[in-house]
């Protein structure tokens, strides 16, 4: 029998707040209903940083020029996957940088990507971001919406 892997892979997530207030969520594609921030795991040498900026992109389409870095989040916040979507890839599940970032101009749309990981995207208030967030990052997107805000 294999054994699960022991570890969490280091990872980053991004608030992205329009002019309204609102926050941006995606519904992933390969679960449907379940609405998360943009985040993603860290590459080799990849500052935290640089790893936002990029799953934003690769997740959104939005570049880093239409953004403002606001906040980062003091701490890194961890979160365990339920076993059945532990992998190799995803280890007991993630520990997270957190960063908000407010859009600097209002875009009409979002730049959709060959092979998206989101279905469809909603901005929303914060409070529905957390509700609408799978279980297991429920405590996560708390801890983030109140140390951010005072900055949306």
């Amino acid at each position: 029998m294999k054994r699960p892997p022991l570890y969490f892979r280091a990872g980053v997530g991004a608030v992205i707040v329009n002019a309204r207030g609102q926050v941006l969520i995606g519904e992933r594609r390969d679960h449907r209903g379940s609405w998360q921030f943009p985040q993603g795991g860290i590459e080799e040498g990849e500052a935290p940083i640089e790893a936002a900026y990029r799953e934003i992109d690769e997740e959104t389409g939005i570049e880093r020029r239409d953004l403002e870095l606001v906040a980062r989040h003091p701490q890194w916040l961890c979160y365990e996957l339920p076993p059945r979507m532990r992998s190799a890839k995803t280890g007991l599940g993630q520990a997270q940088r957190w960063f908000l970032f407010r859009m600097k101009a209002n875009r009409p749309g979002l730049v959709s990507r060959p092979r998206p990981e989101f279905r469809r995207y909603a901005w929303v208030s914060f409070d529905v971001a957390v509700r609408r967030a799978v279980i297991f990052k429920r405590p996560i997107y708390r801890s983030v919406r109140d140390q951010f805000a005072a900055r949306i």
